[in-house]
């Protein structure tokens, strides 16, 4: 039984790639002996020359903005992004080298159905059945050096799922998805080289994982699945963009440790002389919330009653406050304000207590962020300061505490609407 082996090498004499050019027809006339089960691996490069993805070196900024969906993380004038066709790269694929000079290249608008019209060219042409990858020059987090990945695939199995079967010693494999794609793609740079002028090699000997129609896009790690999605200083503040208010959770119990986590965040907000303004009141159980939210509606009521307001109007203004009932889990922050200063003096005592009154809300701000961190939603309720005692007696709070609102806490139910554009500039004053 002959061991497993396969054959890569270059296509040469491919010569320059111009707009228009059909790289099919281009890739058949250097007679490459395609064979059915071959693997073709075609630099992104040229199939952006041939897409006309060129624009004048000028404008590589602009580009790079235009190419850009999320800012992942920024050093000086180095951008790591996630671009239109959901990969994370470097300045969104945007590169100046091997292009004329003056001249910067855009990935393929979509790599996937470029490699799909080169595949079908080759069949057309030359009678064979091949798979076809578009490759593209990558970074890695943690580790140095650069590779190539596959950006776009026709005709190739981009991923061998191996969860369900057994390694060599019986044990499961569970969590095995070999990136097959990325693989031949590295395979196929060995000897493409990036100044030898090869941008195409072909890959031989495993026929067996041509076949299928993915496409590279499902090599694309969903948001949700991505546990590194918020790994750089500079995703505090994409944690700022996701957290938004959620009003409607699924039924998901929420993991008390990751509250805690959130928590931790919290209590690093600055505050006053050196002192720690904040607790934070976990209400973990079902029978805990629920006669905390009774007491408080029962409160609520009562106000609004003495308020004059009708049946109806009471029933609306409940049923708006009912966000803390639909939540699976309650935090009740509370402000101390030990250690704060007396003045004897009403405009600064005032003051006084104002700076821990901003002290508790950045300690809530971090706490809501850290949350959306963890991919929790929330939303921050005020309705407890309107009847602090309620809350105090219910949760046999010290009287020194006061209760700051309360946090609903639990896994969004949908994706909140896009957020109102707010130019930034519209809120600054500048002397």
């Amino acid at each position: 039984m002959s061991s497993p082996s396969y054959r890569v090498w270059a296509l040469p004499g491919l010569g320059e790639v111009r707009p228009g050019d059909d790289l099919a027809k281009l890739i058949s006339s250097t007679e490459p002996g395609l064979a059915d089960g071959d693997v073709l691996l075609v630099t992104s490069k040229i199939v952006s020359k041939a897409e006309g993805r060129v624009v004048a070196a000028d404008d590589r900024e602009a580009a790079i903005d235009a190419e850009t969906v999320r800012v992942v993380a920024r050093r000086g004038a180095l951008r790591i992004v996630e671009n239109r066709q959901g990969l994370v790269m470097a300045a969104a694929g945007v590169d100046a080298s091997n292009t004329p000079a003056g001249t910067v290249l855009l990935l393929p608008a979509d790599s996937d159905a470029s490699a799909r019209a080169i595949r079908e060219g080759l069949r057309e042409t030359l009678g064979v059945d091949v798979g076809v990858i578009v490759t593209d020059t990558f970074g890695r987090p943690w580790r140095n050096g650069l590779t190539d990945v596959a950006i776009g695939a026709a005709g190739v199995r981009v991923l061998d799922d191996l969860r369900g079967a057994t390694d060599a010693y019986g044990n499961p494999l569970n969590a095995t998805v070999v990136a097959t794609a990325d693989e031949l793609a590295a395979a196929g740079d060995l000897v493409k080289g990036k100044a030898e002028g090869l941008p195409v090699a072909v890959v031989r000997g495993l026929g067996h994982l041509v076949g299928g129609e993915d496409g590279a896009r499902a090599m694309v790690r969903e948001a949700a699945d991505d546990m590194f999605r918020l790994g750089t200083s500079e995703a505090v503040r994409e944690a700022v963009t996701l957290r938004r208010t959620v009003r409607e959770f699924t039924d998901e119990p929420v993991d008390g440790g990751a509250v805690r986590r959130a928590v931790a965040a919290a209590v690093t907000a600055p505050a006053p002389h050196h002192t720690t303004p904040w607790r934070f009141v976990l209400l973990e159980s079902a029978s805990a919330r629920t006669e905390l939210l009774d007491a408080m509606r029962d409160a609520w009521i009562a106000d609004l009653r003495r308020d004059g307001k009708s049946a109806e109007s009471v029933a609306k203004r409940v049923r708006r406050g009912d966000v803390l009932r639909r939540a699976p889990y309650l935090v009740v922050p509370c402000l101390v304000t030990d250690g704060s200063h007396h003045y004897g003096d009403e405009r600064r005592d005032a003051a006084e207590r104002e700076m821990f009154v901003v002290a508790a809300g950045a300690g809530v701000q971090n706490f809501l962020v850290a949350l959306a961190g963890e991919r929790l939603g929330s939303a921050w309720v005020s309705s407890t300061m309107f009847c602090r005692e309620v809350v105090r007696d219910v949760l046999g709070l010290p009287e020194g505490w006061d209760p700051m609102g309360a946090v609903a806490v639990g896994h969004a139910a949908q994706a909140p609407r896009p957020r109102p554009e707010r130019e930034a500039s519209a809120f600054i004053e500048v002397r």
